[in-house]
């Protein structure tokens, strides 16, 4: 790379985004709406008990399987009691993360757009669940998160923040959240012969 193209690079990056990046997806969707569809996925293994993890490999977008750099591995558990050994963070408390990171993400790549430069954030995220509703106890009594909390804290202009605030509805996770997805579920059994 010559200090030319680095400079270039350089210049070019705001709260770390690499701009030219972001706007040559953008750009390349924009004249193909075809290469904005993705499919992601995960696949999931029961490891006993309460245990299992997720692995993930790859996804598709912009018209092609894509394989990510390295397998990742996210390990779900339950605290104790909810017979679990607390040994991970469970799914609900993975809802949380997903829902702060994607949230994250979504602000600070389209403040960067924006020309909204952010020194610092940090978030805290917690969820309100009954578990009469998971345990059936009570069939009035939802199953999942009623209300969901967002504090961010962040370092950039006092004259930003209501902007800023804006562009967290950019977040495809919050956008699942709040306006829902259809969820298909088929359970079928194994063969006795087959390789679990």
């Amino acid at each position: 790379m010559t200090q030319q193209t680095m400079q270039q690079s350089a210049d070019n990056l705001v709260n770390g985004i690499d701009l030219d990046i972001l706007m040559g997806t953008a750009q390349a969707i924009s004249k193909d709406a075809g290469l904005g569809a993705c499919r992601f996925r995960a696949s999931n293994k029961w490891q006993g008990g309460t245990r299992n993890a997720s692995t993930i490999t790859g996804f598709y977008g912009a018209g092609e399987e894509m394989a990510h750099k390295q397998t990742m591995v996210l390990s779900a558990d339950e605290p104790p009691i909810l017979a679990g050994d607390d040994s991970a963070a469970n799914p609900v408390e993975h809802l949380l993360n997903a829902l702060a990171a994607c949230v994250t993400t979504s602000m600070v790549a389209h403040a960067a757009v924006n020309g909204i430069h952010i020194e610092a954030m940090e978030a805290e995220v917690e969820g309100d669940l009954d578990l009469r509703g998971f345990l059936g106890l009570d069939t009035t009594v939802p199953k999942g998160f009623t209300d969901i909390r967002m504090r961010y804290r962040v370092k950039a202009a006092p004259e930003d923040m209501k902007r800023l605030r804006a562009l967290a509805k950019f977040s495809p996770v919050y956008n699942t959240i709040t306006r829902g997805a259809n969820v298909e579920i088929d359970v079928m059994a194994f063969g006795l012969a087959e390789n679990i």
